[in-house]
């Protein structure tokens, strides 16, 4: 059997002549505007493109970026960053700290996807071409950590290109074209069908690929994917579906690398909406508004049986809304809800649905992995105890749209904290969605409790850890109590790589381009 290769693959000695490299994965990013679209499967590519005042390394440490140092203001007022001298961005425009204070104001405007990100920044100033100073609200030690995403455009192309504001389902001269400062710029965008990336040979930092050209081909199909790496069609797909690993590890010529992703996949609800919006049930009024009925529901999935009979033994199970690799996980709430048929029909009986109630289920088929199986699996479990689920699954391109539509009874999500801090999910998640607050951006079923939004802004500005993690503590058992959302598991990272390939798997599963070096 062949070795299972771990976090980095270090398949061939580096001395490799340069190459064009092909990969594919079964999600086409949506957009090609780093402001527009708050998801993976767009911040992992344009990673690769533009580029921020700091961002994460192999090992996921925040290191210099387009700023190369960084101080807090004051006794907690913000922080002073140092920007980059020299560089370029793709078009040949200088970087100056006029595009950080334009990229702060395009990023947390309304319009865009990223605002949230910016909820504790009271202003941006630039005292000169070289130096910005970010201030906050209240002091904020997890500030640099949360703005590794947040990527700079050039303000004088984005104006002479009129999109000097994101579109979140639109589309702006940004939604095609790009014009970063990152290692590789993008020479072809065809939505749907590929994007062809090249090195920008006035790069600021030391290139560690060997790569002339990179083609992204998104391939919905699990099946042709793995054929097309079998076949050396690509040269490396993610993920690789959960039932064809073991035959690609013992294939010649192909190698899978498997880690655990930070990302935890949940169920969530319609907290506030007034009727069903689908199912037998429509029009009727909403059951979920019941905290007796989402807690049935989270007895009635039999989450060991997921992971065992569809994540075939590769995924963990999930009782919050961070992995426990993540800062501020709370390890005395480790204990998620047991599976049991009896209670859930007990709770439903208390709550008044003796005989259960049909109602309509919405997930994505190429978001996340095998999350259609998942949701049909969710389906069967839930009406064995009377809840009735119509399961509509779709693209994704379709998915956030609908959830932001408010077209949905309960939803499949999943998660990764862009700080890897518990916070993130609070902020984004469970806090009570106010846009000019710019809090609960992807809270779609609109959870509301007092006390956490009371503890939110107190754990974004608390600098003693001990303090820290037990607010951190409250708000968990607030949303286990409540059964804000029911987490089900940790995903599972499966790449797979063919030989003579170098490359870094990160928990983020986001994949870096410049960390690729490919063999003969």
């Amino acid at each position: 059997m062949r070795p299972i290769l771990t976090l980095t693959a270090i398949l061939l000695a580096t001395t490799a002549s340069a190459e064009e490299f092909r990969w594919a994965g079964t999600t086409d990013p949506q957009t090609m505007d780093p402001h527009a679209v708050n998801a993976a499967p767009v911040l992992g590519f344009l990673n690769n493109v533009y580029e921020g005042l700091v961002r994460r390394g192999k090992d996921m440490t925040i290191e210099p970026a387009l700023a190369t140092a960084w101080e807090p203001i004051g006794d907690g007022e913000g922080w002073r960053f140092t920007l980059r001298e020299g560089v370029k961005f793709h078009g040949g425009e200088d970087f100056t700290s006029e595009d950080v204070v334009f990229s702060f104001e395009r990023a947390s405007s309304d319009e865009a996807d990223t605002s949230s990100w910016f909820a504790p920044v009271s202003r941006v100033e630039a005292p000169d071409d070289y130096t910005v100073e970010i201030y906050t609200t209240a002091p904020n030690p997890i500030f640099p950590d949360s703005i590794a995403n947040w990527m700079i455009m050039d303000s004088g192309w984005a104006e002479a290109n009129e999109t000097t504001r994101p579109n979140k389902e639109g589309e702006t001269f940004a939604t095609l074209n790009a014009n970063g400062t990152g290692a590789f710029q993008v020479t072809d965008r065809q939505p749907g069908l590929q994007t062809t990336l090249e090195p920008f040979a006035d790069w600021w930092g030391e290139p560690e690929h060997n790569i002339t050209s990179a083609t992204f081909t998104p391939i919905q199909n699990p099946a042709t994917a793995v054929a097309a790496l079998l076949a050396g069609d690509v040269d490396f797909i993610n993920p690789v579906p959960i039932q064809d690993a073991a035959r690609l590890e013992q294939a010649d010529g192909v190698n899978v690398i498997k880690g655990i992703e930070a990302r935890v996949i949940m169920l969530g609800f319609p907290h506030e909406a007034p009727v069903l919006t689908g199912g037998d049930n429509e029009g009727d009024a909403n059951p979920f508004t019941n905290e007796r009925v989402r807690q049935a529901v989270a007895h009635a999935i039999n989450v060991p049986a997921i992971l065992q009979t569809i994540m075939r033994g590769n995924a963990e199970p999930a009782s919050q809304l961070v992995s426990p690799a993540m800062r501020g996980y709370s390890e005395a709430l480790a204990a998620r809800p047991e599976y049991d048929q009896a209670a859930a029909r007990e709770l439903l009986a208390n709550a008044g649905y003796p005989d259960g109630f049909s109602f309509a289920l919405k997930c994505p088929n190429d978001r996340y992995l095998n999350d259609e199986a998942v949701c049909q699996a969710v389906t069967g479990m839930l009406a064995q105890v009377g809840l009735n689920a119509q399961l509509e699954t779709m693209p994704v391109r379709n998915y956030w749209p609908e959830l932001r539509e408010d077209n949905f009874d309960m939803y499949l999500l999943g998660w990764s904290p862009g700080t890897f801090d518990a916070e993130h999910p609070i902020r984004f998640l469970a806090a009570t969605p106010n846009e000019e607050a710019r809090l609960g951006s992807w809270n779609f079923g609109d959870f509301s409790n007092d006390r956490v939004d009371e503890l939110l802004p107190q754990i974004q500005s608390e600098l003693d850890e001990a303090t820290r993690q037990a607010m951190l503590d409250e708000v968990t058992g607030i949303l286990q109590e409540q059964t804000a959302y029911v987490p089900l598991y940790v995903q599972p990272l499966l790449w797979g790589v063919r030989d003579g390939i170098e490359m870094t798997q990160r928990p983020d599963d986001f994949f870096i381009l410049r960390w690729v070096t490919v063999g003969g």
